[in-house]
Protein backbone atom coordinates (compact mmCIF):
# COMPACT_ATOMS: atom_id res chain seq x y z
CA UNK A 1 0.00 0.00 0.00
CA UNK A 2 1.56 3.52 -0.69
CA UNK A 3 2.22 5.78 2.02
CA UNK A 4 -0.45 8.15 1.49
CA UNK A 5 -3.50 5.90 -0.14
CA UNK A 6 -5.96 4.97 2.52
CA UNK A 7 -7.35 3.17 0.35
CA UNK A 8 -5.78 0.14 -2.78
CA UNK A 9 -7.49 -2.22 -4.66
CA UNK A 10 -6.17 -3.98 -7.65
CA UNK A 11 -8.02 -6.39 -10.55
CA UNK A 12 -11.23 -6.36 -7.75
CA UNK A 13 -13.91 -8.58 -8.58
CA UNK A 14 -17.27 -9.57 -7.51
CA UNK A 15 -19.32 -12.40 -9.44
CA UNK A 16 -22.75 -13.40 -8.24
CA UNK A 17 -23.04 -16.89 -9.11
CA UNK A 18 -26.09 -17.87 -11.78
CA UNK A 19 -27.70 -21.24 -10.94
CA UNK A 20 -27.46 -25.05 -12.25
CA UNK A 21 -23.81 -26.82 -13.66
CA UNK A 22 -23.47 -24.21 -16.22
CA UNK A 23 -23.67 -21.15 -13.62
CA UNK A 24 -26.55 -19.20 -15.86
CA UNK A 25 -27.38 -16.10 -14.82
CA UNK A 26 -24.20 -15.34 -13.20
CA UNK A 27 -23.16 -12.11 -13.11
CA UNK A 28 -20.32 -9.92 -12.84
CA UNK A 29 -21.01 -6.96 -10.54
CA UNK A 30 -17.20 -5.46 -9.76
CA UNK A 31 -15.39 -6.25 -12.87
CA UNK A 32 -11.61 -5.74 -12.27
CA UNK A 33 -11.69 -2.07 -10.07
CA UNK A 34 -8.16 -0.76 -9.63
CA UNK A 35 -8.67 2.06 -7.18
CA UNK A 36 -6.38 4.65 -4.80
CA UNK A 37 -7.94 6.73 -2.51
CA UNK A 38 -5.65 8.88 -0.88
CA UNK A 39 -5.52 9.57 2.66
CA UNK A 40 -7.96 12.87 4.03
CA UNK A 41 -9.77 12.85 0.62
CA UNK A 42 -13.22 13.10 0.11
CA UNK A 43 -13.26 10.34 -2.71
CA UNK A 44 -16.63 9.59 -4.40
CA UNK A 45 -18.16 6.65 -6.79
CA UNK A 46 -20.26 7.66 -9.24
CA UNK A 47 -22.52 5.88 -11.66
CA UNK A 48 -25.92 4.76 -12.11
CA UNK A 49 -28.02 2.15 -9.72
CA UNK A 50 -26.62 -1.28 -10.63
CA UNK A 51 -23.31 -0.07 -11.79
CA UNK A 52 -21.51 -2.06 -9.34
CA UNK A 53 -20.80 0.73 -6.66
CA UNK A 54 -22.60 -0.66 -3.35
CA UNK A 55 -21.31 -3.76 -4.57
CA UNK A 56 -17.83 -2.41 -4.34
CA UNK A 57 -18.08 -0.35 -0.93
CA UNK A 58 -19.56 -3.50 0.41
CA UNK A 59 -16.49 -5.49 -0.58
CA UNK A 60 -14.22 -2.66 0.78
CA UNK A 61 -16.50 -2.77 4.37
CA UNK A 62 -16.00 -6.31 4.70
CA UNK A 63 -19.34 -7.30 4.34
CA UNK A 64 -18.54 -9.74 0.71
CA UNK A 65 -15.77 -11.43 -0.17
CA UNK A 66 -14.45 -10.57 -3.60
CA UNK A 67 -14.46 -13.37 -5.62
CA UNK A 68 -10.33 -12.12 -7.31
CA UNK A 69 -8.17 -9.35 -6.68
CA UNK A 70 -6.98 -7.18 -3.64
CA UNK A 71 -8.22 -4.61 -1.57
CA UNK A 72 -6.45 -3.15 1.24
CA UNK A 73 -8.06 -0.55 3.27
CA UNK A 74 -6.41 1.60 6.63
CA UNK A 75 -3.09 -0.52 5.84
CA UNK A 76 -4.60 -3.81 5.88
CA UNK A 77 -6.35 -6.60 3.50
CA UNK A 78 -9.99 -6.80 3.41
CA UNK A 79 -9.77 -10.29 3.28
CA UNK A 80 -6.99 -11.94 5.40
CA UNK A 81 -7.44 -8.77 8.05
CA UNK A 82 -11.35 -7.96 7.61
CA UNK A 83 -11.11 -7.68 12.26
CA UNK A 84 -8.60 -4.70 11.75
CA UNK A 85 -10.50 -3.14 8.72
CA UNK A 86 -13.32 -2.75 10.66
CA UNK A 87 -11.99 -1.40 13.72
CA UNK A 88 -10.59 1.66 11.34
CA UNK A 89 -13.67 1.77 9.64
CA UNK A 90 -18.07 3.93 9.41
CA UNK A 91 -19.99 2.09 7.43
CA UNK A 92 -23.42 3.75 6.62
CA UNK A 93 -25.78 1.86 4.31
CA UNK A 94 -28.33 3.51 2.37
CA UNK A 95 -31.14 2.29 4.86
CA UNK A 96 -29.23 3.21 7.87
CA UNK A 97 -29.38 1.35 10.73
CA UNK A 98 -31.02 3.35 13.54
CA UNK A 99 -34.65 1.71 15.31
CA UNK A 100 -37.93 3.77 15.29
CA UNK A 101 -37.83 3.04 19.22
CA UNK A 102 -34.68 4.36 20.26
CA UNK A 103 -33.84 7.57 20.60
CA UNK A 104 -31.31 9.09 18.90
CA UNK A 105 -28.64 9.12 22.54
CA UNK A 106 -29.53 5.89 22.74
CA UNK A 107 -28.41 4.45 19.66
CA UNK A 108 -24.93 6.50 19.48
CA UNK A 109 -24.26 5.06 23.31
CA UNK A 110 -25.03 1.49 21.90
CA UNK A 111 -22.38 2.18 19.17
CA UNK A 112 -20.36 3.16 21.27
CA UNK A 113 -20.52 0.59 23.68
CA UNK A 114 -20.25 -1.85 20.57
CA UNK A 115 -16.99 -0.63 20.29
CA UNK A 116 -15.65 -1.04 24.15
CA UNK A 117 -15.82 2.11 24.95
CA UNK A 118 -17.30 2.59 28.84
CA UNK A 119 -20.46 4.12 29.49
CA UNK A 120 -19.36 7.31 30.54
CA UNK A 121 -17.13 7.55 27.72
CA UNK A 122 -20.07 6.05 25.22
CA UNK A 123 -22.20 9.16 26.78
CA UNK A 124 -19.65 11.77 26.08
CA UNK A 125 -19.09 11.29 23.04
CA UNK A 126 -22.78 10.40 21.77
CA UNK A 127 -23.11 13.92 22.82
CA UNK A 128 -20.59 15.32 20.71
CA UNK A 129 -21.93 13.89 17.94
CA UNK A 130 -25.23 15.13 18.78
CA UNK A 131 -24.00 18.54 19.48
CA UNK A 132 -21.29 18.73 15.99
CA UNK A 133 -24.46 16.96 14.14
CA UNK A 134 -27.19 19.96 14.97
CA UNK A 135 -29.17 16.78 16.76
CA UNK A 136 -29.08 17.84 20.67
CA UNK A 137 -33.17 19.07 20.75
CA UNK A 138 -34.37 15.71 19.12
CA UNK A 139 -31.31 13.92 21.22
CA UNK A 140 -34.13 12.08 23.45
CA UNK A 141 -37.04 11.54 21.05
CA UNK A 142 -37.43 8.18 18.98
CA UNK A 143 -36.04 8.01 15.53
CA UNK A 144 -39.31 7.56 14.70
CA UNK A 145 -40.19 10.75 15.39
CA UNK A 146 -36.94 12.02 13.10
CA UNK A 147 -37.30 13.41 9.67
CA UNK A 148 -35.75 12.02 6.47
CA UNK A 149 -32.52 14.24 7.11
CA UNK A 150 -31.92 14.01 10.71
CA UNK A 151 -32.21 10.15 10.43
CA UNK A 152 -29.31 10.99 8.15
CA UNK A 153 -27.29 12.64 10.08
CA UNK A 154 -27.79 10.17 12.77
CA UNK A 155 -26.71 7.44 10.52
CA UNK A 156 -23.67 9.33 9.96
CA UNK A 157 -23.23 9.51 13.68
CA UNK A 158 -23.56 5.96 14.38
CA UNK A 159 -20.74 5.40 11.82
CA UNK A 160 -18.40 7.86 13.06
CA UNK A 161 -18.89 7.42 17.23
CA UNK A 162 -15.50 5.17 17.28
CA UNK A 163 -13.18 7.71 15.32
CA UNK A 164 -13.43 5.60 12.18
CA UNK A 165 -9.91 6.38 9.95
CA UNK A 166 -12.20 5.97 6.99
CA UNK A 167 -16.11 6.59 6.45
CA UNK A 168 -18.06 4.48 3.73
CA UNK A 169 -21.42 6.40 3.08
CA UNK A 170 -24.02 4.62 0.22
CA UNK A 171 -26.00 7.44 -1.22
CA UNK A 172 -26.01 9.04 1.96
CA UNK A 173 -28.64 11.71 0.19
CA UNK A 174 -30.92 10.06 -1.25
CA UNK A 175 -34.11 10.50 -0.76
CA UNK A 176 -33.51 14.31 0.86
CA UNK A 177 -34.68 17.57 -0.18
CA UNK A 178 -32.28 20.35 -1.67
CA UNK A 179 -31.62 21.74 1.52
CA UNK A 180 -31.46 18.86 3.32
CA UNK A 181 -28.81 17.54 0.91
CA UNK A 182 -26.92 20.98 0.94
CA UNK A 183 -27.03 20.46 4.96
CA UNK A 184 -25.58 16.40 4.41
CA UNK A 185 -22.73 17.93 1.98
CA UNK A 186 -21.59 20.49 4.98
CA UNK A 187 -21.51 17.68 7.31
CA UNK A 188 -19.47 15.43 4.85
CA UNK A 189 -16.86 18.15 4.51
CA UNK A 190 -16.75 18.79 8.13
CA UNK A 191 -15.86 15.23 8.40
CA UNK A 192 -12.94 15.60 5.90
CA UNK A 193 -11.50 18.55 7.60
CA UNK A 194 -11.65 16.64 10.94
CA UNK A 195 -9.23 14.04 8.98
CA UNK A 196 -11.52 11.48 8.13
CA UNK A 197 -11.21 9.72 4.92
CA UNK A 198 -14.69 9.50 3.22
CA UNK A 199 -15.52 7.26 0.10
CA UNK A 200 -19.20 8.22 -0.58
CA UNK A 201 -21.13 6.22 -3.74
CA UNK A 202 -23.93 8.54 -5.53
CA UNK A 203 -25.33 8.86 -9.10
CA UNK A 204 -26.45 12.38 -8.79
CA UNK A 205 -23.81 14.47 -10.73
CA UNK A 206 -24.01 17.73 -8.94
CA UNK A 207 -23.42 15.85 -5.09
CA UNK A 208 -19.78 14.37 -7.42
CA UNK A 209 -19.10 17.46 -8.54
CA UNK A 210 -19.25 20.07 -5.82
CA UNK A 211 -18.60 17.58 -2.81
CA UNK A 212 -15.74 14.82 -4.08
CA UNK A 213 -11.79 15.46 -3.96
CA UNK A 214 -11.84 13.04 -6.51
CA UNK A 215 -13.95 10.34 -7.92
CA UNK A 216 -14.33 7.24 -9.94
CA UNK A 217 -17.14 6.96 -12.70
CA UNK A 218 -18.66 3.00 -12.44
CA UNK A 219 -20.42 1.55 -15.49
CA UNK A 220 -21.27 -2.49 -15.68
CA UNK A 221 -18.75 -2.92 -13.14
CA UNK A 222 -15.76 -1.02 -14.71
CA UNK A 223 -13.53 2.29 -13.75
CA UNK A 224 -14.55 4.32 -17.09
CA UNK A 225 -12.94 7.50 -15.58
CA UNK A 226 -10.94 8.59 -12.62
CA UNK A 227 -9.58 12.15 -11.66
CA UNK A 228 -10.91 15.12 -9.56
CA UNK A 229 -14.00 16.45 -11.26
CA UNK A 230 -12.19 19.64 -13.03
CA UNK A 231 -9.73 17.30 -14.41
CA UNK A 232 -12.63 14.95 -15.95
CA UNK A 233 -14.32 17.60 -17.55
CA UNK A 234 -11.02 19.57 -18.83
CA UNK A 235 -10.44 15.80 -20.76
CA UNK A 236 -13.47 16.81 -22.87
CA UNK A 237 -12.13 19.87 -24.46
CA UNK A 238 -13.84 22.97 -25.12
CA UNK A 239 -17.73 23.32 -24.75
CA UNK A 240 -20.51 21.21 -25.49
CA UNK A 241 -23.21 22.59 -28.77
CA UNK A 242 -26.03 21.07 -29.21
CA UNK A 243 -28.26 21.69 -31.81
CA UNK A 244 -31.78 20.59 -33.19
CA UNK A 245 -32.32 20.81 -36.65
CA UNK A 246 -35.23 20.28 -38.79
CA UNK A 247 -33.53 18.52 -41.54
CA UNK A 248 -30.84 15.45 -42.50
CA UNK A 249 -29.13 15.19 -38.97
CA UNK A 250 -26.77 13.14 -40.73
CA UNK A 251 -25.63 15.54 -43.40
CA UNK A 252 -25.48 18.43 -40.53
CA UNK A 253 -22.83 15.62 -38.91
CA UNK A 254 -20.68 15.44 -41.95
CA UNK A 255 -20.62 19.71 -42.62
CA UNK A 256 -19.82 20.20 -38.94
CA UNK A 257 -16.86 17.42 -38.69
CA UNK A 258 -15.45 19.05 -41.59
CA UNK A 259 -14.56 22.27 -39.44
CA UNK A 260 -11.38 23.34 -38.15
CA UNK A 261 -13.07 24.53 -34.93
CA UNK A 262 -15.15 21.06 -34.23
CA UNK A 263 -13.23 18.76 -31.86
CA UNK A 264 -16.34 15.87 -32.55
CA UNK A 265 -19.66 15.72 -33.88
CA UNK A 266 -22.59 12.71 -33.25
CA UNK A 267 -25.90 12.36 -32.51
CA UNK A 268 -27.52 12.13 -29.45
CA UNK A 269 -31.46 11.48 -28.98
CA UNK A 270 -32.13 13.24 -32.03
CA UNK A 271 -29.66 16.03 -31.67
CA UNK A 272 -26.33 17.19 -33.10
CA UNK A 273 -24.11 17.68 -30.53
CA UNK A 274 -20.49 19.13 -30.89
CA UNK A 275 -17.55 19.43 -28.81
CA UNK A 276 -16.01 22.80 -29.85
CA UNK A 277 -12.95 24.47 -28.67
CA UNK A 278 -14.71 28.20 -28.74
CA UNK A 279 -18.45 28.05 -28.11
CA UNK A 280 -19.24 31.87 -28.32
CA UNK A 281 -17.48 31.42 -31.72
CA UNK A 282 -18.83 29.05 -32.51
CA UNK A 283 -22.13 30.03 -32.60
CA UNK A 284 -22.56 32.12 -35.40
CA UNK A 285 -20.14 30.09 -37.98
CA UNK A 286 -22.41 27.20 -37.53
CA UNK A 287 -25.41 29.25 -38.08
CA UNK A 288 -23.78 30.42 -40.78
CA UNK A 289 -22.78 26.81 -42.18
CA UNK A 290 -26.50 25.76 -42.08
CA UNK A 291 -28.07 28.79 -43.37
CA UNK A 292 -25.63 28.20 -46.18
CA UNK A 293 -26.76 25.11 -46.75
CA UNK A 294 -30.34 25.29 -46.55
CA UNK A 295 -30.36 24.00 -43.05
CA UNK A 296 -32.50 25.47 -40.15
CA UNK A 297 -31.81 25.00 -36.13
CA UNK A 298 -35.48 24.05 -34.18
CA UNK A 299 -32.89 24.25 -30.85
CA UNK A 300 -29.00 25.74 -29.97
CA UNK A 301 -27.86 24.82 -26.66
CA UNK A 302 -24.43 25.93 -25.41
CA UNK A 303 -22.89 24.84 -22.11
CA UNK A 304 -19.61 23.87 -20.17
CA UNK A 305 -18.27 19.99 -20.00
CA UNK A 306 -20.16 18.41 -16.83
CA UNK A 307 -19.93 15.03 -15.32
CA UNK A 308 -22.44 13.96 -17.44
CA UNK A 309 -20.46 15.11 -20.78
CA UNK A 310 -17.73 12.74 -19.45
CA UNK A 311 -20.27 10.25 -18.80
CA UNK A 312 -21.69 9.99 -22.24
CA UNK A 313 -18.25 10.29 -23.77
CA UNK A 314 -16.77 7.14 -21.69
CA UNK A 315 -20.10 5.12 -22.16
CA UNK A 316 -21.89 6.26 -24.81
CA UNK A 317 -24.98 7.29 -22.99
CA UNK A 318 -26.20 9.60 -20.43
CA UNK A 319 -25.67 8.71 -16.79
CA UNK A 320 -28.72 11.58 -16.20
CA UNK A 321 -31.11 8.84 -18.00
CA UNK A 322 -29.24 5.65 -16.73
CA UNK A 323 -29.48 6.86 -13.16
CA UNK A 324 -33.52 7.56 -13.61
Amino acid sequence: MSPEAIIETAGLRRVFKGHGRDQRGAVEAVAGVDLRVEAGDIFGFLGPNGAGKTTTLRILATLLPPTAGTARVAGFDVAHKPEEVRKRIGYVAQAGGSYRESTGREELVIQGRLFGMSKADAGRRAQEILDALDLSDAADRTCGTYSGGMRRRLNIGIGMVHRPVVLFLDEPTTGLDPQARARMWDEIRKLRDGGTSVFLTTHYLEEADALCDRLAIIDHGRIVAEGSPSQLKREIAGDVLTIGVDGDCDRVIELMAAQSFVREAGLEDGLVRLYVDKGDEAVPSVLRILDSHGLAPTTMNLHRPSLDDVFLKKTGRSLRESAA
